[in-house]
Order: structure tokens, then C-alpha cells, then sequence
């Protein structure tokens, strides 16, 4: 059974949003404030953690931030700013998506199920198969990159790197195609699984984190490129 980690001041849509998911079968905790969701996510370790951005004291993104640091834990965000620049903040912090209030929960359902179905956190390592159900490599090497797709372990040059959630799956999706160049929209595809406002700029935002973590020189890429009016490949 998934156990979830739900963070939000208002105890009503706390409530809802716990009712619902129990009746999915999930676990649920939940947490009124940034200080308590930081010790209950260091406690319970949960699969997934839906936190809301606007809470006094600590907000959301400064839990996101120190979580990030600390664990692979996939973070959905729940947000009332709309302005582009509050959402790519969130994205940049760490957090794998975030839906606006209001919301359906019929919508919040669908978010969390993708990222949970995506998600390796916690998973017993096991064997990939293609999409003909062939066995393909667990371990992607590319350039100083080795990625242990089952043990969900990214190396640079022998050094474990720290990766979000969606980051490692962008990463291993572009290492095993390498050389050939994906448009955003077909990186949303295959990473996200959905379509919602800003996909382009999420990607883009994955990929300049991405590029932070791994490339010698940010600025000037050599492994994560950009090949203007088209999209991205990895050169390895």
C-alpha cells in the first residue's frame, strides 16, 4: 500500500483531500505546517508527499528545498499563484509537478496516480523490459554518466549524484536514446504523461537542473543539448 504525506494550513481541504485517498487505498498522513511535514516525511519515508506552497512559517517551497537535499521523494505541489514564475520556482526547488487551486479531485487523482506509477521510490529492484517484452540493460553508460536504472542510482565519474524523481527519469530516458534528438512535447510524453500548462517550460527547467548536476560547464553543455528548433539528446 502507497502511503502518502498530505501538507496544507487549511484543515478542511486537508480532510477532503485524505477522505478521497483513503478510499483509493492509500495511506495517508498528514501535516499542518512545514515544520511537522519535514518531521513526519524524515519519519514515515512516504511514497509521494502533496504539499501545499502557501503555509505560514515555513512555506512549501523551503520544505521542498530541504526535502529535495535529502530524499528522492516524488513532491506534487499545490499552488493558488498562477503566475508562471511562482510554478517554475516550484520546479526549480525540486518538486516533480504542481497542480493550481481549485482543483477537481477527479484531476489531483490522475496526477498522483502518474507520478506514483512512475515513480522507483522505495521499489524492489527489478529487471526492465522493452515495449515488445524483451529484458533491457538495467545499467545506461554514457560519457562520465552510469545509470543504474533498477537501483535508481545515478554516477558521475563515480560519484552518486542526487536526482529528483522526474530528473532521473528524463536522465535515463535521454541516456538510453542517445544521439537522438526528442521535441519537449515528446519528453512530456514519455515523462510526464499528461498535458498541463507551462509543459514546455517544465522540461526546460528539468533540463537546466540536469545540466547543472552533471556537465563540467552548465552554460556551454557537452552531454544534455540543445538543438535549436527541435528540442534535446544527450551526447554521450
Amino acid at each position: 500500500m502507497n502511503k502518502i504525506l498530505v501538507v496544507d494550513d487549511d484543515k478542511n481541504l486537508l480532510e477532503v483531500i485524505k477522505y478521497n485517498l483513503e478510499k483509493e487505498n492509500y495511506a495517508v498522513i498528514t501535516a499542518e505546517d512545514g515544520t511537522q511535514a519535514l518531521e513526519l516525511a524524515r519519519l514515515e519515508k512516504p511514497d509521494l508527499i502533496i504539499l501545499d506552497v502557501m503555509m505560514p512559517g515555513l512555506d512549501g517551497f523551503e520544505v521542498c528545498r530541504i526535502l529535495r537535499k535529502e530524499m528522492p521523494i516524488p513532491i506534487l505541489l499545490l499552488t493558488a499563484k498562477t503566475a508562471e514564475v511562482d510554478k517554475v520556482l516550484g520546479l526549480e526547488l525540486g518538486a516533480d509537478d504542481y497542480i493550481t487551486k481549485p482543483f477537481s479531485i477527479r484531476e489531483l487523482m490522475a496526477r498522483i496516480h502518474s507520478m506514483l506509477r512512475r515513480s522507483q521510490w522505495g521499489k524492489q529492484k527489478i529487471t526492465e523490459t522493452s515495449a515488445v517484452g524483451e529484458a533491457v540493460a538495467t545499467v545506461l553508460k554514457a560519457g562520465p554518466i552510469e545509470i543504474d536504472t533498477a537501483g535508481h542510482k545515478v554516477m558521475r565519474n563515480g560519484l552518486e549524484l542526487k536526482l529528483s524523481p522526474k530528473e532521473f527519469e528524463l536522465l535515463s530516458f535521454l541516456v538510453r536514446y542517445s544521439g537522438q534528438v526528442f521535441h519537449r512535447e515528446r519528453l512530456v510524453e514519455k515523462i510526464w504523461k499528461y498535458d498541463y500548462d507551462g509543459t514546455a517550460r517544465t522540461v526546460d527547467v528539468h533540463i537546466r537542473s540536469l545540466r547543472r548536476k552533471i556537465e563540467d560547464n552548465p552554460e556551454h553543455p557537452k552531454y544534455i543539448v540543445t538543438v535549436h528548433g527541435f528540442g534535446y539528446k544527450f551526447d554521450g
